[in-house]
């Protein structure tokens, strides 16, 4: 498939990148409707994790869409998305603390007690957000997604493949530039560079079937990127709610297990910071220059 440049102007191009946008729209709502189905079926904790995936990849077309060309109609589509992900939060935190006292408990025990009060704090949050699962009424947002759906079928836009490229370049230039105020002693900077790099991540998933040559394994690779951040921001997580436990929780020494986390904390933030410059690989340093796979 040939690749989109800045040149592109002829309309079998715009039919292709055309065709690829919708069939991308189309997917992740097929698919966020197939996840909702299953987390309402079964919650569990797999469930929920691919619904929370499935509702990232339908705000990351709805964002590339609007920043190829604003559509005021689509920010109550991105909130309805966004809303959706920021009540799954708490229990996202709480569980990833329970997946990692788990796997530590042999080694700090004390973490007992802990564990037996996220588990509660797990259960309320399930019942909840259950509920909530089953009352989601998607008549308004499937009207959306059918008008948006609409409108970019009946749009003619010969700039297109360039718009989706200058999209994701700005994206990219966001995340470098966040990386390059990365603090080491300041975990925060970090992670808005993974905020960033985020919607790139998505972005790219959308439109690299565009790309000539683009290597496949990069996707893996972006993904295991952002489990690096990742890793940081889930040890902020357990060392945060640990302190913020009720005192009858946190009762025992805690000294060994804020060590552990704390030694934790730096030997990733030392990790990222080691491999943090293989983001270049991932994209072009600017609009006017090749992609790192064309060299």
């Amino acid at each position: 498939m040939a690749m989109i440049t800045s040149e592109v102007k002829d309309s079998s191009s715009t039919l292709l990148v055309n065709k690829l946008l919708l069939d991308a729209l189309d997917q992740r709502w097929k698919n966020y409707r197939a996840e909702l189905k299953r987390c309402r079926a079964e919650f569990s904790n797999e469930a929920v994790h691919d619904l929370r995936g499935a509702a990232r990849r339908m705000l990351a077309i709805i964002r590339l869409l609007n920043s190829i060309s604003p559509r005021p109609r689509l920010q109550k589509l991105n909130r309805a998305f966004k809303d959706q992900l920021d009540e799954f939060n708490d229990l996202r935190d709480t569980q990833v603390i329970l997946a990692e006292i788990s796997e530590t408990l042999q080694e700090l025990p004390q973490l007992q007690i802990f564990q037996g009060y996220l588990q509660g704090v797990e259960k309320s949050l399930l019942k909840t957000l259950r509920k909530k699962l089953k009352v989601i009424d998607l008549f308004d947002v499937s009207k959306r997604v059918r008008r948006m759906r609409e409108s970019l079928k009946t749009e003619s836009n010969d700039d297109l493949g360039s718009q989706i490229l200058q999209a994701v370049d700005d994206a990219f230039l966001i995340t470098k530039q966040r990386q390059n105020w990365i603090n080491p002693a300041q975990a925060a900077t970090i992670h808005r560079v993974r905020v960033a790099f985020k919607s790139f991540r998505y972005m790219v998933e959308i439109i690299h079937p565009l790309l000539q040559n683009f290597p496949s394994e990069n996707l893996e690779h972006m993904h295991d990127y952002q489990a690096l951040m990742g890793e940081i921001q889930d040890v902020e997580v357990i060392m945060q709610t640990f302190a913020d436990a009720p005192v009858r929780v946190a009762s025992f020494d805690a000294e060994p297990v804020r060590r552990y986390y704390e030694r934790r904390h730096a030997r990733a933030i030392s990790a990222y910071i080691e491999d943090m410059n293989q983001l270049n690989t991932f994209w072009r340093p600017a609009p006017d220059q090749l992609f790192p796979w064309e060299k």
